[in-house]
């Protein structure tokens, strides 16, 4: 996967012509956003990078199979991007690799300037630890844990 920055692309963009548009997706499809399949081809394939089973980051990350089975074949869509950093958390993602699944499920990034984000980020760069480990982490700086599905107190 070789992802190119939006002002890489805006620079290709600047000189490409109508009639090339199709040359242009072809060429930076890994860095294209096209459509939520794109989510469910992205993870897999990162999963199959890291050895790991959908199974075994659904029970690391505490989200019901069925539900995480429906979240990546697109089938259900969720609005809790908590939802999506655990399914990151519990693989092993980078932050990069978590930052463009976000991208990829149509969810903002973390952002660095909100501070409940820039600690993810850190956690995300350190992995300290398991869910509960996050959740604990999370609780004891005085932010909100990461939500599972539903709603929590």
């Amino acid at each position: 996967m070789n992802e190119k920055s939006t002002t890489d692309l805006e620079k290709v963009l600047s000189c490409t012509h109508l009639s090339d548009f199709d040359n242009y997706c072809s060429d930076n499809k890994d860095s294209i956003i096209s459509d939520q399949s794109s989510f469910n081809v992205y993870m897999k394939e990162l999963f199959r990078q890291k050895n790991i089973t959908q199974q075994t980051v659904f029970l690391k990350a505490d989200i019901p199979e069925r539900y995480g089975y429906k979240l990546l074949s697109c089938e259900k869509h969720t609005k809790q991007r908590d939802i999506i950093l655990r399914i990151c958390y519990a693989a092993g993602f980078s932050l990069s690799e978590t930052q463009r699944a976000l991208r990829k499920y149509g969810m903002p990034e973390l952002y660095a300037k909100i501070e409940r984000d820039a600690f993810l980020m850190i956690i995300f760069n350190e992995h300290p630890g398991d869910i509960i480990d996050v959740n604990a982490l999370l609780k004891k700086n005085n932010f909100d844990t990461l939500r599972t599905s539903g709603v929590q107190e």
